[in-house]
């Protein structure tokens, strides 16, 4: 059995108070739905400084105090070999206003009405986790993602609250 490859991602959610800060994807991976900022870890980057500059791309902010809180593997049936292997992070400061890019507009949204029906299915699992100031890793197995939409349906899933992610 060939060994799975893993690419890293990172996954960074704005979290103050009782607010969370989404981008609604407009192109690529994942368009058309609501989700936290972040993307591919170039070669000899470190995770966090990767999951900084996506922020800073993807909706102009620089964050002054991020913690990583999980770290999430998906998978999906198509294609079992490859692994996304997600560093979840969780902001509460930056500078900055949330400026629209070219590849997502912001929003700001009650953490009471986060709108899992346009998000991944995996968010309502581990994203009310993050909310709580709670640590996680988890799996998810998906079947393969509409090429229009890229929802997709969790076939199998397996997250466990963390004390640390040492």
């Amino acid at each position: 059995m060939e060994p799975k490859k893993k690419k890293l991602y990172t996954l960074c959610l704005i979290h103050q108070g009782d607010k969370v800060l989404l981008g609604m994807k407009k192109i690529g991976f994942g368009a058309g739905q609501w989700n936290g900022f972040g993307g591919k870890v170039e070669s000899g980057e470190e995770i966090d400084h990767a999951a900084q500059r996506e922020v800073l791309e993807e909706v102009g902010l620089t964050v002054t105090d991020m913690n990583k809180v999980g770290v999430l593997n998906f998978e999906f049936e198509s294609d079992q070999n490859k692994v996304m292997e997600v560093h979840v992070f969780k902001a509460t400061q930056f500078t900055g206003e949330p400026i629209e890019s070219n590849e997502m507009i912001p929003q700001w949204f009650d953490v009471a009405k986060v709108p899992y029906a346009k998000m991944w299915p995996d968010d309502q699992i581990w994203l009310p986790l993050l909310l709580a100031d709670k640590k996680f890793t988890g799996t998810f197995l998906f079947d393969q993602p509409s090429s229009e939409t890229y929802s997709a349906k969790i076939l199998k899933s397996d997250l466990i609250e963390k004390i640390s992610l040492n």
